[in-house]
């Protein structure tokens, strides 16, 4: 997206304006001739200890810090090119880094940024050796680096470990206590373990609990009976009656995190509570909807058994938005300010009329955010959708 561009812009060009490197981030001239070379530095990047996302940023002079670009580059390579390069690497247990390569323009120069992704599978080595075929001597045979296998590389401040050398003992303990979520609170922690997707057991239908099979201290507890609520969303669901009851996050006896355990079509589909949405200026510009990085959008994976499907007995109307983030759903609150009037609200009552008489049934009108509301939210959502 443009903004998100926009974003990588500005965070590059503080970085040249800091004018040196460090942990998360490296300057290069030009893309990477020898590949061994371009897989220690990912690596290296990879188990970096700053626990963020980290950049080679290609097209900049690592020592004058002059933009150059890469447009002339011979040895230039896209994402695809670079993420064969990793497949071909016999990393341990063919878990590799995970990136990502943008193009931005800074002073009329084309500049790539390769995105080493920050996970928690560090550390990450090779199992076989790794050098480059197409580096070779005088006499015929490869002449390239070597990256050795089982050892750890990394990075600390703007130093890379060296390629016939193994990281501090210190440095490999950190990426280990990492990986296994040592050093993590209990609310840091439950956010990794609400990924598991199908590591949590649950039944909303005849229990009032789930928990995560390898740490059961972490418990997912209906507090209460079920009450008779209303939403407008509800009107979409075959049966518009709808029920709701607190939700409670534990570990052990402590409450993490509070929430709502929402039932539709007569219990047919549970779902976690969704966030609602009032879009400044526009009366009808109402709808509910989850961040799938939030809390509430990891329990839907879990409640969806990772299909996100809110559907029952009926086709998905968009009565509940999904956005990958805070910044999609920023750039869809956009599209819906301009283009708001595309469908008049005529249009809207007559293809949505069975839903909003539900709602006017079963929730007496009296509710300021209405199915007529879900409904044209809906429409854009779904127009939003092709165009990223």
């Amino acid at each position: 997206m443009k903004k998100t561009e926009e974003n990588l812009s500005s965070i590059i060009e503080e970085l040249i304006e800091s004018r040196r490197e460090d942990e998360w981030w490296d300057f290069k001239r030009e893309h990477h001739h020898d590949k061994a070379r371009l897989v220690h530095d990912i690596t290296c990047m990879a188990n970096s200890k700053a626990n963020r996302d980290a950049y080679i940023i290609f097209g900049v002079e690592d020592e004058t810090f002059n933009i150059i670009g890469v447009e002339h580059d011979e040895k230039r390579r896209n994402q695809q090119g670079i993420v064969d390069i990793l497949r071909s690497v016999r990393y341990a247990g063919s878990v590799r880094p995970r990136i990502e390569l943008r193009t931005i323009i800074l002073e009329e120069h084309k500049v790539d940024v390769l995105i080493i992704k920050n996970t928690y599978d560090v550390p990450y080595y090779l199992e076989k050796p790794y050098q480059d075929s197409d580096v070779k001597g005088e006499n015929g045979y490869k002449n390239g680096k070597t990256v050795r296998p089982f050892h750890i590389y990394t990075r600390v401040v703007d130093n890379n470990t060296e390629i016939d050398k193994n990281a501090d003992l210190n440095d490999v303990e950190y990426l280990w206590r990492k990986r296994f979520g040592i050093d993590l609170s209990p609310k840091e922690r439950l956010m990794r373990l609400l990924d598991d997707t199908d590591k949590w057991v649950f039944d909303w239908a005849n229990k009032e609990y789930a928990y995560h099979i390898d740490f059961p201290e972490y418990q997912i507890v209906r507090s209460g009976e079920m009450q008779r609520e209303c939403h407008p969303s509800a009107a979409f669901y075959m049966n518009p009656e709808m029920y709701t009851a607190p939700l409670n996050i534990m570990y052990h006896n402590t409450i993490l995190h509070e929430t709502q355990l929402w039932s539709f079509d007569e219990f047919r589909k549970y779902l976690p509570k969704a966030s609602n949405c009032a879009v400044a200026g526009h009366r009808y510009g109402w709808y509910s909807f989850y961040l799938l990085d939030s809390i509430e959008g990891k329990l839907l994976r879990i409640f969806t058994c990772g299909n996100l499907d809110m559907t029952s007995r009926e086709p998905d109307y968009h009565q509940l938005l999904l956005f990958q983030e805070a910044q999609e759903k920023e750039a869809f609150d956009q599209y819906l300010a301009e283009h708001f009037d595309d469908y008049s609200d005529d249009n809207i009552l007559r293809q949505y009329q069975d839903q909003i008489e539900k709602d006017q049934i079963s929730n007496s009108g009296g509710l300021l955010y209405s199915a007529f509301h879900v409904a044209k939210c809906a429409k854009l959502y779904e127009d939003w959708k092709k165009t990223i």
